[in-house]
């Protein structure tokens, strides 16, 4: 960021007072401007035991398959983000379960998340963004060609919790290299 949306003076990284991390700070109007995370809301179509998935047509990891998933969008709720993407994706309307995975990846500033999904009449189509669309038996499930981390973690939590026939929500981090917290997290077992 080199300018401030408000006024148009450029900006500066500084902790703010009363802050702890750097932000862009106007130098005119001294407006803090905010970065902060975006979330990707998608859906495991499920129909008949088969899992729904879209080769996608776009870049990153054009060719690879994927979840159906996006950014959630301004005034939209987590779920009709997800419902929304799936549509977009594979043209196909769900009916949303729980909150499956949630998956924070800090060095993108992204989270996952993730919910169970039946497909509606088992139908599905090819969206703009999909290059094909697949219902796949777990056996068939391209785990080389699949397009995110969140997505490969995902799939394998599904179909070990499908095993047990419980499905509870898991929440993880993915990072690419190892680091230490910047404040502890406890988590209760």
């Amino acid at each position: 960021m080199k300018y401030c949306s408000g006024c148009g003076e450029e900006v500066t990284q500084k902790i703010p007072d009363d802050d702890t991390r750097h932000r862009y700070v106007c130098l005119g109007c001294e407006t803090i401007h905010y970065q902060n995370p975006n979330i990707v809301a998608g859906t495991i179509p499920v129909h008949e035991g088969k899992v729904l998935l879209c080769k996608r047509a776009i870049e990153p990891r054009h060719g690879y398959w994927t979840l159906p998933a996006g950014f959630m969008e301004n005034q939209e709720t987590t779920m009709e983000a997800a419902a929304r993407e799936t549509w977009e994706e594979a043209e196909a309307r769900v009916k949303l379960h729980t909150l499956y995975t949630v998956i924070n990846v800090p060095q993108i500033d992204q989270v996952h998340m993730y919910f169970l999904a039946t497909l509606i009449d088992g139908k599905f189509g090819v969206g703009s963004e999909s290059l094909e669309c697949q219902l796949f038996e777990e056996d068939e499930i391209p785990w080389d060609d699949l397009a995110f981390p969140t997505v490969k973690r995902t799939l394998k939590l599904y179909f070990e919790d499908r095993q047990h026939g419980e499905f509870s929500t898991h929440v993880s981090d993915i990072y690419r290299e190892p680091r230490e917290p910047e404040f502890e997290v406890i988590q209760d077992d």
